[in-house]
């Protein structure tokens, strides 16, 4: 019989790796099955994608020829069980033959035994001779962090923790741990949905750097604000709490059912646009504008390592155009004295303070300095007083999402 966690893993590489699809868009096309199978697969999975460089290299001495790329996928995905993931070595060897067969790769059924068998008797040692962070990054992406490069790897290694921000008033679900900028951090693997008060509204996931942003915006209540490419909506939910008269716009049509639901959840209601965010205008001059940019990225790869294996350095040159018209946009929104707050969830200069130095040079727009304590993490402002985090910053309480964010005033 199929075991569908290592089979829903199976696809979700192929989807990645083979057709350059994003996991999350690849996982919402899987055959309905249980969602603890699912939960399963789509961690079985992100823990090959996020190790990928190091798996092979531990495979490689064991192979006297490449193999087909499915047989590949198998082998990764046994060779992960096995060294990151503690399975018991029969179970992972077992369940990889299994899979081969039911994929149709049964020719390979042997091969696959006999490799993972050398990988549980030796691999571990194998894999602890290795240069991890580095196998595991792609070299463009290496030679944009710079010297910031190891530790942004080396925070990558391991799975993400999960943050929650709460509604106002609610009380955060057992098992958690407050975080100096008013997150809530709970472990990898946590199952969301079946925390107390999930079903009620009573917070939403949103990385600790994620909150940031719109914490920085300080929305008022009665203030009329946009959130521009607003999906999947944790910002639009932090905005809307604090009693602002706020309007959503997104472009992506998928996107915004799940904006939609994600509010409906947590009993908030603001105005939603299904438009293109550098053609929209808004009724009238806007208090504040929420630009929180699409992006390569880069930042989010703890809890979406497909980003290191569908992502281009030929895709920042568009992505930054882009950004640079959103900038326009939500500047011609604001009314004389209105504020902006442009955010990117990415480790790229180019995509960060590059993109406030070419906005301040042809736009009507000041930099406000944001406070020097950061809003609960003094050691993400930089001299400029814009915020920068990375996956190395708390890496002793399990780090955080990548994130550039800028304050402006339109003058």
């Amino acid at each position: 019989m199929t075991d569908p966690t290592r089979s829903a893993a199976f696809d979700l590489l192929t989807a990645v790796l083979d057709r350059g699809r994003p996991i999350e868009e690849a996982l919402d096309a899987l055959p309905a099955m249980d969602a603890r199978d699912r939960a399963a697969g789509h961690r079985l999975a992100a823990s090959v994608l996020r190790r990928l460089g190091t798996l092979d290299a531990v495979m490689e001495p064991f192979l006297t020829k490449r193999p087909p790329v499915p047989v590949r996928h198998v082998l990764r995905l046994g060779a992960a069980a096995l060294l990151l993931l503690d399975s018991p070595p029969h179970a992972a060897v077992a369940t990889a033959v299994d899979l081969a067969r039911t994929k149709g790769l049964a020719p390979f059924a042997g091969l696959v035994n006999a490799v993972l068998r050398r990988i549980s008797a030796g691999g571990v040692a194998t894999l602890a001779e290795l240069d991890a962070p580095r196998l595991d990054t792609p070299s463009w992406l290496w030679s944009a962090w710079g010297r910031d490069a190891r530790a942004i790897a080396t925070a990558h290694q391991q799975e993400a923790p999960i943050d929650l921000t709460l509604a106002p008033g609610a009380q955060a679900p057992e098992g958690g741990t407050e975080l100096p900028t008013g997150s809530w951090r709970y472990p990898p693997g946590t199952r969301v949905a079946e925390l107390s008060g999930f079903a009620e509204g009573e917070f939403w996931v949103q990385d600790a750097a994620a909150a940031l942003p719109a914490r920085m915006l300080a929305a008022q209540p009665g203030e009329m604000i946009a959130d521009l490419c607003a999906a999947p909506g944790g910002k639009t939910a932090q905005l809307a709490a604090s009693g602002a008269r706020v309007i959503a716009v997104e472009r992506d049509a998928k996107r915004i059912d799940r904006l939609r639901e994600n509010l409906t959840r947590l009993s908030l209601h603001p105005g939603i646009v299904h438009a293109d965010a550098t053609l929209w205008q808004p009724p009238e001059l806007l208090d504040a504008v929420l630009l929180d940019a699409p992006c390569s990225a880069t930042g989010t790869i703890r809890r979406h390592p497909d980003v290191l294996h569908i992502k281009r350095a030929s895709d920042v040159g568009a992505l930054t155009k882009l950004q640079d018209k959103l900038l326009d946009a939500a500047c011609a929104m604001l009314r004389p004295g209105g504020r902006l707050v442009y955010a990117v969830c990415s480790l790229l200069p180019a995509e960060g303070a590059a993109r406030i130095d070419a906005a301040l040079a042809r736009l009507p727009l000041r930099l406000v300095p944001i406070p020097a304590y950061g809003y609960g993490v003094p050691e993400a402002v930089t001299g400029d007083f814009t915020l920068r985090t990375t996956p190395a910053l708390w890496s002793d309480q399990g780090g955080m999402d990548g994130f550039f964010a800028a304050r402006l005033e339109r003058i």
